[in-house]
């Protein structure tokens, strides 16, 4: 793929951008994801070419061996294309990785792939493979490779979350599992030009391919494994599980000479320290550890002034909701949903339970950073509505809930007792079970209110495709709504971005009416990290590019 290709639609946006009704952040997400490079994309957006670039940010071309020791929740990766946690999805990328990555910036770039091209009516999209990659076993990457992935992914019987991103576009959803595979809505869905070419015929329009690409399920494992990970498995990425003791620890070797992702370490050891803020903590301080992938804010504040450790924040439009299962009574009428809403102050609970780590939400899962967000009259704080709601629903009395929360990170306990002298004021009479994290994951989706958090997505309608749009694995809370899943393909095929921002603006309007969850807040990510660490930024989805890193004495 050359430099000169240019997408018809490209013009558009350059016009945008010179009017000013885009901003250069959209531009630059916009360009890329019909094809620009990300170098040439920044030119044309007036900035340096390589801001945001992982690459950018490696410490220098020469290896310097060594073992990078980090703090982090070690896992069994049962299924790894049905991950569910961050963590687990950082074991598994350091062997195997995704065909695109998002970088510091948000813009996505590819990875194992070189480059794309996308049809004008949006619904071909040419996959183009780097042909310097190949798997630790010397065999290389290729379009076989890719195809057995993506057909695996998209298989219900594999469970993945990518199907909520991928389904209205590439299945075809009148049918079930066939023997062959996947319920693909056309035998072309996913074709084979050459070696090194795949090309994705779409059912509909569909603008974040590349995006959907980088969910962080969505890694290619080896088709001769069957899709089983674990110690040896072979992969692309720049690393070897070597050593893998769930609850304990995780060791990873380099790939040096069989990676086109070269390794500045030998050795990156992962150790399971818990969820205990001072266990953490006594680990930083006490060099058992020379960082960790992600920290509590506390352990954040209390070592912000140690002169061996950095603090990493990063604002992102991470969340926690307080879901609520539509299928049980009280929250199968919208009545008491919309109260539930009402009854809460995101702003008081950002304040007091986040300390400054984050910004208050508003109860629809679109972040004021994503560039498809469309600014809503405030939904304020009303008792008495609330309250009338909740009568006119059947419960002048009030209700009584019960809400499941995790112990860590801690600001989520502290939100959801917040929440529970919030709801005393509207006659909602309140009680929290607080769960370790492992055993909360066990049941996340199957009692009436949890609160769980969710990672950063680029694009304002992803985090609704995966949680809210009928039907998808995801879709803890049983809702289904027509209007918004019909809201959703529209705005998923929709390049304008300021026709986009209105459909999103039903959207967003239609979640705090009738929606399945209350939103208070939108999250910045902290870690702790060694200043002998170079190469280290932390990521909005908190993933580590171990490889970027480096060791200094």
């Amino acid at each position: 793929m050359d430099e000169q290709y240019r997408h018809p639609l490209l013009e558009r946006l350059r016009q945008g951008l010179a009017q000013g009704s885009l901003s250069r952040r959209s531009f630059l997400r916009a360009a890329t994801l019909l094809g620009v490079s990300a170098p040439l994309a920044y030119t044309m957006a007036g900035q340096p070419a390589r801001a945001g670039d992982a690459a950018a940010t490696r410490p220098s071309k020469t290896r310097s061996g060594g073992r990078l020791t980090l703090g982090m929740r070690v896992q069994a990766v049962d299924e790894p294309h049905a991950l569910g946690w961050l963590s687990s999805a950082n074991l598994v990328h350091q062997v195997c990785q995704p065909l695109t990555w998002m970088g510091f910036d948000s813009v996505t770039r590819p990875h194992l792939l070189a480059s794309w091209r996308v049809a004008p009516d949006l619904r071909r999209w040419d996959l183009y493979l780097r042909r310097d990659v190949t798997w630790h076993s010397g065999r290389a990457f290729t379009a076989d490779d890719v195809i057995w992935n993506l057909r695996r992914l998209l298989d219900p019987a594999t469970g993945s979350s990518a199907v909520g991103l991928m389904r209205s576009y590439m299945l075809d959803e009148s049918s079930g599992r066939t023997r062959s595979g996947p319920p693909l809505w056309d035998a072309s869905a996913i074709e084979k030009i050459d070696d090194f070419h795949v090309r994705l015929n779409l059912k509909r329009p569909q603008i974040a391919v590349p995006e959907h690409l980088f969910h962080y399920t969505n890694v290619m494992l080896d088709p001769d494994e069957g899709g089983r990970f674990g110690v040896g498995s072979n992969g692309t990425g720049p690393f070897v599980l070597a050593e893998f003791d769930v609850g304990e620890r995780a060791l990873f070797r380099a790939q040096h000479g069989r990676s086109a992702f070269a390794a500045h370490l030998d050795e990156l050891l992962l150790i399971d320290l818990g969820d205990e803020s001072a266990a953490v903590t006594a680990a930083l301080v006490s060099g058992q550890v020379d960082g960790v992938d992600r920290c509590d804010y506390s352990v954040a504040e209390t070592l912000a002034d140690h002169s061996d450790l950095e603090v990493h924040r990063t604002a992102t439009s991470a969340t926690a909701i307080l879901q609520m299962d539509v299928t049980r009574p009280p929250f199968d009428d919208p009545r008491v949903r919309r109260a539930m809403r009402l009854a809460v102050d995101p702003a008081e609970i950002t304040r007091l339970a986040l300390r400054g780590y984050g910004t208050p939400a508003e109860h629809h899962l679109v972040a004021p950073s994503h560039p498809d967000y469309a600014p809503l009259p405030p939904m304020q704080r009303d008792l008495a509505e609330a309250r009338r709601l909740l009568a006119e629903a059947g419960h002048p009395g009030g209700i009584d809930i019960e809400m499941t929360c995790k112990n860590w990170p801690g600001w989520e306990a502290a939100a959801v007792q917040v929440m529970v002298e919030q709801y005393r004021e509207a006659g909602i009479r309140s009680t929290i079970d607080i769960l370790p994290a492992a055993r909360f994951w066990e049941v996340w989706d199957k009692v009436p209110l949890a609160f769980v958090e969710w990672a950063p997505r680029p694009l304002g309608f992803m985090l609704l495709g995966l949680t809210v749009r009928s039907g998808v694995p995801w879709n803890s809370t049983g809702f289904s709504d027509a209007a918004i899943d019909q809201w959703l393909l529209e705005a998923e095929s929709t390049l304008d971005l300021e026709a986009r921002r209105a459909i999103m603006a039903r959207v967003e309007k239609r979640m705090q009416d009738v929606g399945p969850m209350v939103q208070p807040a939108w999250l910045s990510v902290v870690t702790v990290m060694s200043r002998r660490v170079r190469g280290f930024r932390l990521h909005p989805t908190t993933l580590l590019s171990a490889a970027d890193y480096a060791m200094v004495n």
